[in-house]
Order: C-alpha cells, then sequence, then structure tokens
C-alpha cells in the first residue's frame, strides 16, 4: 500500500528539506506538496510551484487570496486586530493554508499531514489546531528531529536543494498580501540593530517622501470598500495601499512578542497597508459607535486577537464574538482621510452619515442645549469622593 503524506508548502528552507526527510526517515512513499497563495509575491509562488514538481511526488497551487482578504483580513479590520502591537498576518494565514491542505488530503486519500514548523514556534499550534480536527496524523520533521537551520542548509545542499537562505543571511521570511515578517539570524539577538536590507515593502523614513500625502479610505459595515474615491476589491485595494503607504515608510514593527508556549521573540514586520486600515477602521469606529460599545469591543477586539493569533478560529468564542463585532459594524460607515509622512500615519479627518456626531449640539456658538443645565448633573459630578475627601479631614 502506497503511504501517502500532504505537506504544507512554502518553497523555503524548512518545507524543502521535508520532503526527502519524510521519505528517508518516515517512510513515506509519495510527498503531495500544497502552496497556497495568500499574497506572496508572483516570483515566489511560481518559483515554490517549480520547486515543488521537481522535488515531490504530485504538487497542488491554490489561488486563495480573495478568500484569505474576504474571510479573514475584512473580519481583522472590523475587530481592530492587533496581539501586542502586531497585525497577526502571518497568524491568521496558517489557519486557511491548513484548511486547503485537508480539501487536497481528502481528495488524495492521504494517510498524514506534514508541516516544516519548529517546535518553538507558533505555527504549529496553528496549522496543527485544523489538521487534527481529522483523524489523520500529523508528522513534523523539524520539531520532531530538532533540526537547526544550518544543519538543514547543509541537508539541502547534499540533495541538490536550492534555497535562497545563507549562513551569512538566514532571515526566516513569510509574506502575504496583509504582512512580511522577518525573523531568525542575528535577528534573534533583540540588541542587534536590523540592517536596512531586511525591508522589502517599506522605505527607509529618513529617505521617504519630503512632502507629505493624504489618501482617503471609504468604509462600508466596517470594511474598505474605496481608496482615494475610487471603489475597488479587496485584493486590489490592499495592494494599492501597500505601495503608496510603503513608499512613506509607514508599517515597520520591531517588538518582543510573547509566543503561545510562552517563549518571548524578537520579531520584525512590515504591514504598510494594515498600519492605514486598521488606524482608518479604528478612528471611523470613535465617530460611529457609542461609547459603552466602544469600550465593550477593547475587551471583544483583544479576545479576538488572542485567538487569532492562536489560530484558534474554530473555538466557538472565536463565531460569538464575530456575531458581537459584525453586529456594531452595520453603522460603521464613512470615509477616512489619512496622512502619510516619513513613518507616520495620522487621521487628519473623517465623514459618515451614520456618526453619533452633532456639530450645532458640540458648537460652542450653537444654543440648541442650554448650558444652564449641565450644572444639575456636575453637583453630584464627584459626590462621593467629595465625601471621602471630607471624612479623611475630620480624622
Amino acid at each position: 500500500m502506497v503511504k501517502k503524506v500532504v505537506l504544507a508548502y512554502s518553497g523555503g528552507l524548512d518545507t524543502s528539506v521535508c520532503i526527502p526527510l519524510l521519505k528517508e526517515n518516515y517512510g513515506f512513499d509519495k510527498v503531495i506538496t500544497v502552496t497556497v497563495d495568500v499574497g506572496q509575491p508572483p516570483g515566489e509562488i511560481e518559483t515554490a510551484t517549480k520547486k515543488a514538481k521537481l522535488i515531490s511526488d504530485k504538487h497542488y497551487t491554490i489561488d486563495a487570496k480573495d478568500e484569505f482578504v474576504r474571510d479573514y483580513i475584512f473580519p481583522m479590520i472590523k475587530a481592530n486586530a492587533m496581539y501586542e502591537g502586531y497585525v497577526i498576518g502571518t497568524s491568521m494565514a496558517r489557519p486557511l493554508i491548513a484548511k486547503k491542505c485537508v480539501e487536497i488530503a481528502k481528495k488524495e486519500k492521504a494517510d498524514a499531514f506534514g508541516h516544516g514548523c519548529t517546535g518553538k514556534g507558533n505555527d504549529q499550534l496553528r496549522f496543527e489546531a485544523v489538521f487534527r480536527q481529522t483523524d489523520l496524523p500529523v508528522v513534523a520533521p523539524m520539531r520532531e528531529m530538532n533540526l537547526t537551520r544550518e544543519w538543514e542548509i547543509e541537508y539541502a545542499k547534499k540533495h541538490k536543494i536550492p534555497v535562497v537562505a545563507t549562513k551569512a543571511k538566514p532571515w526566516s521570511v513569510d509574506e502575504n498580501i496583509w504582512s512580511r515578517s522577518i525573523e531568525g539570524g542575528k535577528l534573534e539577538d533583540p540588541g542587534f540593530i536590523p540592517p536596512e536590507d531586511i525591508y522589502e515593502w517599506t522605505q527607509d523614513p529618513l529617505k521617504a517622501p519630503e512632502k507629505p500625502e493624504i489618501v482617503s479610505i471609504g468604509f462600508a459595515k466596517g470594511v474598505p470598500v474605496s481608496l482615494n474615491g475610487k471603489k475597488m476589491g479587496g485584493v486590489a485595494l490592499i495592494q494599492a495601499l501597500q505601495k503608496i503607504a510603503g513608499k512613506h515608510g509607514v508599517g515597520r514593527t520591531d517588538m518582543m512578542e510573547d509566543r503561545v508556549l510562552g517563549l518571548k521573540a524578537r520579531e520584525n514586520y512590515e504591514h504598510p497597508a494594515a498600519t492605514v486600515l486598521l488606524t482608518a477602521h479604528k478612528d471611523l469606529e470613535k465617530f460611529c459607535l457609542t461609547r459603552a460599545e466602544l469600550k465593550f469591543k477593547e475587551t471583544v477586539d483583544s479576545q479576538w486577537a488572542e485567538l487569532g493569533y492562536m489560530g484558534l478560529v474554530d473555538e466557538p468564542l472565536f463565531d460569538d464574538l464575530n456575531a458581537f463585532i459584525d453586529r456594531t459594524q452595520e453603522r460603521v460607515n464613512g470615509t477616512v482621510k489619512v496622512k502619510l509622512y516619513k513613518g507616520s500615519c495620522m487621521v487628519v479627518a473623517r465623514e459618515s452619515k451614520t456618526a453619533l456626531y452633532s456639530e450645532e449640539l458640540v458648537s460652542f456658538d450653537g444654543k440648541t442645549l442650554d448650558q444652564k443645565d449641565a450644572e444639575g448633573y456636575c453637583k453630584f459630578h464627584g459626590f462621593q469622593a467629595r465625601l471621602y475627601k471630607k471624612l479623611n479631614e475630620k480624622r
């Protein structure tokens, strides 16, 4: 009987090395690779496809960009999703990639799933949270064999597997339409200042244009639908905004991140479009939602981002949180103008027909409200604190 394994394949060092390892060390007869396009550079998808067809037994390349934007990124925007300052682009792509692998495993009648994640990171959890919903076992060579990147590079050379990583520049890069992560090598030293060449999406803020640029983002029910007045689909809008904001050096994050396993890790990210869209959306929410909704939603958003970061998108609570968030977004409509300059992203104007705002009522020149009515409110505001102070004065 032929033993088949479906491998989530990126085309990088780890997953490429997995192909011969799964045969040599795990006894699989057939390795079926699956590359899911969630917005990687076209050249990277093409390279991964060519390499997989060369070194694997069967390969699938699946275009899931529209699905990723519609079912994962748009909900992220509505939830203002950030984990400790990270826009969770890589995190949210993993469950989608895993689900596509499950579809292929069913089609091919595979015997197992494979991935190239290490035992120290988060991705193993995100993939396996989906894989283990089936009855198939999961094999993870990097984790189970305690492999190092240096060993993998040498192993790849012996098996004539072309790899981008070198000992001089051993960066591990993961890219999708929402974010680009760079880690590994000298970047693992929190005291090491990253060289400028690790960045590809963002201009060095010092070399960014001297003139600020204002972009206008239109939202409908919490979802971005237009850029500078032009209606656009999600993929096209994000790609266009990526270039505009990146040119101004917007969207870099260098942070100490708490992984799910408890390890702290130094992470570097680029996310120009995500920075602009999340900034604009959050501002529009403040314009359209009540103070009570905003306060409660902060808690909901935080819980949503943590589940997303962990890859637990099938947790029932995740659906519950989405139900609340979607209800609030029915009134989050309008346009937000953002100024981009030398790495900064600042909201400068907003307008909405569903805003909870009245210029007439709030204006110092308006006479709709009688200001004298506020006196009674003031008499009771801070009432208990005043009583407390008087009690202490008598002691």
